[in-house]
């Protein structure tokens, strides 16, 4: 059998325990199937994602970290390492692993998300600003980039802008907008 075969069974495999939620089998069979092709970003990129499930996150830093050397323009390898950068508090590193994804993919909408929270962690809350409006116009209905905009805008000294967003996350999201009420002095609209 070829090794592009035995590649392709192996990878099978993987992907079936995945469905089934056998991250740890299934990793075994990425694991053969990497054997054949060491260098096989789609082969590393998964394995990445399975050790990120089962909370082994320097092992899936350490796989995406080798998958991004093959394949440097994959947008959500790249947004993986950037979460797993910006849990340990590397949040520069973070930032070119968000804006490299971004860079591939404009609307990658958890990339500008992860963007604007290391951002906000160096204190740089201008600059979240506009990664935010972007997300929250991909992600409408979702409160998280509301809320980080909110906040941005208070701490911003834009007290009018953030409760313009509570109003508006008052009629899908209430206990967020209350929330930020809350956090901020500012009022929850009655609602209608």
């Amino acid at each position: 059998m070829s090794i592009r075969l035995q590649r392709w069974f192996w990878v099978q495999l993987a992907n079936w325990c995945h469905v089934l939620r056998q991250r740890d089998i299934a990793l075994r069979y990425f694991g053969y199937a990497l054997a054949l092709v060491p260098d096989d970003p789609q082969v590393l990129a998964s394995m990445g994602f399975e050790l990120l499930q089962l909370g082994r996150k320097r092992e899936a830093l350490a796989k995406f970290d080798r998958a991004v050397t093959v394949r440097p323009d994959w947008p959500e390898v790249q947004f993986g390492r950037g979460f797993l950068l910006q849990e340990q508090n590397d949040h520069e590193a973070a930032l070119a692993a968000f804006d490299r994804a971004l860079a591939r993919n404009p609307d990658h909408d958890r990339a500008l998300y992860g963007k604007a929270l290391s951002l906000i962690a160096l204190r740089r809350g201008n600059e979240a600003v506009q990664p935010l409006e972007r997300n929250t116009r991909l992600q409408p209905m979702s409160p998280y980039g509301w809320y980080q905009l909110a906040r941005v805008q208070f701490d911003r000294g834009k007290p009018d802008k953030a409760q313009a967003i509570i109003d508006h996350l008052t009629t899908f999201e209430p206990k967020v907008a209350a929330q930020l009420a809350r956090e901020t002095g500012l009022r929850v609209p009655p609602l209608p």
